[in-house]
């Protein structure tokens, strides 16, 4: 592992232990003015893993990243590319959320439907 790429390599040994299809894991590295940046590609299927809930496996993968880039004075970022085919459940608007929670019904109204 050469100094330049432990980052790279440390990203690819993490998620290829949390998925199911380790040999589709692929990661790229560029550097810029702004630091390194580690892109990240997964099977379709994994990507709830690696995203983990509420972005929280992501999120740690990329604390861990900060820690390995301060070590070799670097600013280091993760990119996650959302695989083609995947399949993200289209979360309803703001507005329709709001619209249902007006229709619900109170505590009395329902009691009283259940009156015959």
């Amino acid at each position: 592992m050469t100094d330049n790429t432990k980052d790279q390599e440390f990203v690819e040994y993490i998620v290829k232990a949390l998925v199911d299809h380790p040999e589709d894991v692929k990661t790229g590295r560029t550097v810029d003015e702004m630091g390194v940046l580690i892109t990240l590609d997964v099977h379709s299927d994994d990507m709830g893993m690696v995203i983990g809930r509420e972005g929280a496996t992501a999120k740690s993968i990329r604390t861990l990243l900060r820690v390995v880039g301060a070590k070799n004075n670097a600013r280091v970022n993760l990119k996650i590319n959302e695989p083609e085919g995947s399949r993200r459940g289209n979360r309803p608007r703001r507005e329709d959320r709001e619209n249902r929670r007006e229709e619900k019904k109170g505590i009395e109204e329902v009691v009283e439907d259940l009156k015959i």
